[in-house]
């Protein structure tokens, strides 16, 4: 009787046209991707709104379509928002950003800004991807508002009922 499913101790060898993809290689370090001028670039986007986000290293001032965060964002909620990746990879005060937003209401936009800033701290420190991932940073908060419905007041509200 023949035994199958036995190793055999002869090496099998592996022709050199084989792509290795990356989950079988080392770790091989990522490139981080900046600009000729030394910025990051990335997109945020939450509800209705977009934030384009440039990030740089500087003294940590943050700028919203042309104003400070501090006037832009006036409540302190919203600007907690935004810090947040900083406040969680210890980079605090180390990096300039300026963002361009658009669209939604001011909480979407926050939220839009801080999932741009998330991103280009990737972009910059591929390094801190883990920790903005572990912290929920990168993904992309995907609930907007739903449709209105034919037939229906709102989304899925009835009009009233009149018994007579």
């Amino acid at each position: 009787m023949a035994e199958t499913g036995e190793a055999s101790d002869t090496p099998i060898s592996v022709p050199d046209s084989v792509p290795v993809t990356p989950s079988e290689s080392a770790a091989a370090p990522v490139e981080p991707k900046r600009d000729a001028q030394g910025r990051c670039y990335a997109t945020g986007k939450r509800k209705d709104a977009m934030a384009r986000i440039w990030l740089k290293p500087g003294s940590g001032q943050i700028t919203v379509n042309g104003r400070d965060q501090k006037v832009y964002f006036a409540r302190p909620v919203l600007r907690m928002v935004i810090n947040q990746p900083f406040a969680a990879v210890n980079r605090a005060d180390q990096y300039d950003v300026i963002c361009t937003v658009k669209g939604g209401g001011l909480s979407g936009q926050a939220g839009a800004v801080r999932h741009g800033i998330s991103k280009a701290l990737t972009f910059y420190e591929p390094d801190l991807r883990k920790v903005l991932r572990g912290g929920g940073f990168l993904t992309r908060d995907a609930r907007v508002v739903e449709r209105k419905k034919y037939g229906k007041r709102k989304a899925r509200r009835s009009f009233q009922f009149s018994k007579r």
